[in-house]
């Protein structure tokens, strides 16, 4: 179920703002290949690659990975599926960035996931963790039957740091300042498509909707909106 031409998206959306649900959505609807720049970052340095070594010194020092280095790994990593539709996610988060993905790939949609900040807050901060399992809850909408507990183990929950309302702020912050830029570049090429809304289930039908008119053969288009 292949499409009958390539097709290059971006996704863009703040921490929180679901955009790891609807990529897997699309990829599964659409067959686009998902590639997240974070894990191809983690992977990089696993493997002890020279541009993970590159990166890995970057982080340890606490310094950002330079424009370059980030855009060389990702690159890097579209040149070996030249032939394949694909959704980029995290990449590119600079203009600098942007600049170097479209010296080389026309990119066709960046969809922009709009989320009220406070609704991403609100999600957040009521997001709690069994560490051991990964087991995620939600105290909204997907509480532990016993506050604090983790379902099976019944071992005591944690709030990461990352979700905790002083960092979710900062980190909410940092996201609009670095990206609006971006935003503001893919809307003067005329390739940038907004959603807005506070749930993902909302979202997801418009995108869908948009995807299937947008991607050339989309009748092998499979999944249901």
């Amino acid at each position: 179920m292949g499409l009958q031409t390539v097709f290059r998206a971006v996704i863009m959306g703040a921490p929180g703002s679901g955009k790891g649900t609807v990529s897997s959505r699309i990829a599964q609807s659409f067959g686009l290949k998902h590639l997240s720049s974070g894990d191809l970052l983690r992977a990089n340095i696993e493997a002890k690659t020279d541009l993970g070594l590159l990166m890995k010194s970057c982080i340890d020092q606490g310094q950002l990975v330079p424009d370059d280095v980030i855009s060389r790994l990702i690159l890097s990593s579209l040149r070996g599926i030249e032939q394949t539709s694909w959704l980029l996610d995290g990449f590119p988060r600079t203009v600098a960035q942007a600049e170097a993905l479209d010296s080389v790939y026309d990119v066709d949609s960046v969809i922009n996931l709009d989320v009220p900040f406070q609704t991403i807050r609100e999600r957040l901060t009521s997001r709690w963790v069994h560490l051991p399992s990964g087991r995620v809850y939600n105290i909204d909408f997907n509480p532990p039957k016993k506050p604090g507990l983790d379902d099976v183990t019944g071992e005591p929950l944690v709030q990461r740091d990352d979700d905790s309302p002083e960092t979710v702020s900062r980190r909410l912050k940092d996201y609009e300042r670095q990206t609006q830029p971006v935003l503001e570049y893919y809307r003067s090429k005329g390739v940038l498509e907004t959603f807005s809304g506070t749930e993902t289930n909302k979202i997801w039908p418009h995108v869908h909707a948009f995807l299937t008119r947008k991607i050339p053969g989309n009748q092998q288009a499979i999944g249901k909106a």
